[in-house]
């Protein structure tokens, strides 16, 4: 099993956790990048830097403030295309128009992906030794999606689920019924062991979740 590296850093105000992979070859993968600040932004790239990794691809769970804010310094510092679900492309694009209302007002819209770049249920991805499967699990948002290392033994799994909780629903296109689906019919469905990174807040595994989240009541 090669030896992959998940690097974990809290940004902005809404305490978003982004997400660096890599493997032992120095490939690497952003998920949601949320860093705001020049200091947020050097803390990322001095990481980058300092591991000698090449960033690879770059990649949102989903399109709300907190998981984009960084997405145009990775796109412009490291060359990385962004890709993400088609049906996020709306909640992306509207970022731009509420962003000042959170207090980000140098927020700038991140480059738009190309058709080609969008991503899909059950899409296999590799980059060196990064390999993983996309699932579209909607809920929380329309497009939103997770990544599931199956060899690793852990998923990238943005908002959907939480250690005890799981995704608001009350945004624009969340819908509580879906999210529960997403959540048994995906998630539920890995192996226990399974390492669950979230969006907010510590990791848990998919074992203690299906025991105790709350979302088992409804």
């Amino acid at each position: 099993m090669a030896n992959i590296i998940v690097k974990e850093f809290t940004f902005n105000s809404f305490q978003e956790n982004t997400f660096v992979v890599s493997d032992e070859l120095g490939n690497a993968i952003i998920f949601d990048p949320g860093c705001y600040t020049l200091k947020e932004e050097k803390e990322l790239f001095n990481y980058i830097e300092s591991q000698n990794l090449a960033v690879c691809a770059l990649f949102n769970t989903h399109c709300h403030i907190d998981h984009v804010l960084g997405n145009a310094f990775i796109h412009n510092v490291f060359a990385a295309s962004l890709q993400i679900h088609e049906a996020d492309q709306i909640t992306l694009d509207r970022v731009a128009e509420y962003a000042h209302v959170y207090g980000f007002e140098g927020y700038k819209l991140s480059p738009a992906p190309i058709e080609s770049s969008y991503l899909y249920d059950q899409q296999k991805l590799q980059y060196g030794d990064l390999a993983f499967t996309v699932f579209h699990t909607p809920g929380h948002s329309p497009g939103h999606v997770v990544f599931y290392f199956e060899s690793d033994h852990f998923v990238i799994n943005g908002d959907v689920l939480f250690k005890g909780s799981f995704g608001r629903t009350d945004l624009p296109g969340g819908d509580l019924e879906t999210l529960k689906r997403s959540i048994h019919e995906v998630l539920f469905q890995l192996p226990d062991d399974t390492i669950v990174y979230c969006g907010h807040g510590p990791s848990t595994t998919i074992g203690i979740e299906k025991q105790t989240n709350y979302i088992l009541q409804f």
